[in-house]
């Protein structure tokens, strides 16, 4: 949840993305920034997709399956940081969809997944 911009695309509410769908993005987003995703201008650090310069960011791991609604603005997030000099690992997951590493503990699909999180955290954090 990247972008509030995506919230706004109406296109979007058609598609029946499992778990987390766009009319739950518009609602958590009005709810965030206290007015329609989408407009106005955001705080500096309200959204990240936003922001022009993402250069002197942390590494960061970006995580998304493929049929997650916020793939395309994950991917997109990944791409900007990498064009900015952030070292950046992007993992999409082939027919994903959004939270699936939470409720789908004990399958290897989510569980690899979650390992490769881990030892990418483990990695960064000692150095």
């Amino acid at each position: 949840m990247l972008d509030d911009r995506t919230a706004a695309r109406r296109e979007l509410d058609r598609p029946p993305h499992r778990v987390w769908n766009n009319r739950n993005n518009e609602v958590g987003w009005h709810a965030y920034l206290g007015r329609a995703p989408g407009t106005g201008e955001p705080g500096p650090y309200a959204v990240p997709a936003r922001r022009a310069d993402l250069s002197g960011l942390p590494p960061a791991w970006i995580g998304v399956g493929d049929v997650d609604l916020f793939h395309d603005e994950d991917v997109t997030y990944a791409r900007r940081l990498r064009e900015a000099g952030v070292p950046v690992e992007l993992d999409v997951v082939a027919g994903a969809p959004h939270g699936f590493d939470g409720w789908g503990k004990g399958v290897a699909i989510a569980d690899d997944f979650t390992g490769r999180s881990v030892a990418w955290l483990r990695d960064a954090l000692a150095g």
